[in-house]
């Protein structure tokens, strides 16, 4: 079964961390040479997404959008938790990215990384990858 669980400690309220390795790294232990992979994340105040991974500004900008779009000191949130910008940023996202294996590689653009995004951390999250031939 090529199913795979990660586990990550999340250090910062907001973050998107770069998990592109973990994903290319369980691609070469499925053996699958055409196919497709799915990453999804089982939370919902984080989320998967595909973005630029060669400057690191972008993370940083994107967090500053989210931020202004759904700001977390807003004090309209019905929410008791307390966390309703969270909630926001995560279905905003997505929970999951399809993405196409073709011999034996991911297909991602020249730029393209795939991101687990947190919006309500520090905690512990997990993600999957789930590998289909075909």
């Amino acid at each position: 079964m090529n199913l795979f669980e990660h586990e990550l400690q999340i250090t910062s309220r907001q973050m998107f961390v770069d998990i592109t390795s973990a994903v290319k790294k369980d691609l070469e232990k499925s053996g699958v040479k055409e196919g497709i992979v799915v990453v999804y994340c089982p939370h919902t105040t984080a989320g998967i997404t595909i973005n630029e991974n060669a400057d690191p500004d972008v993370k940083i900008d994107l967090i500053y959008g989210f931020e202004k779009a759904y700001p977390t000191t807003d004090k309209e949130y019905l929410h008791y938790e307390g966390n309703s910008h969270s909630h926001l940023k995560a279905s905003t996202v997505g929970s999951s990215e399809t993405l196409i294996v073709h011999d034996s590689e991911l297909i991602l653009g020249t730029w393209q990384g795939i991101y687990f995004c947190e919006f309500d951390g520090p905690r512990v999250r997990h993600f999957y990858v789930k590998i289909m031939e075909g």
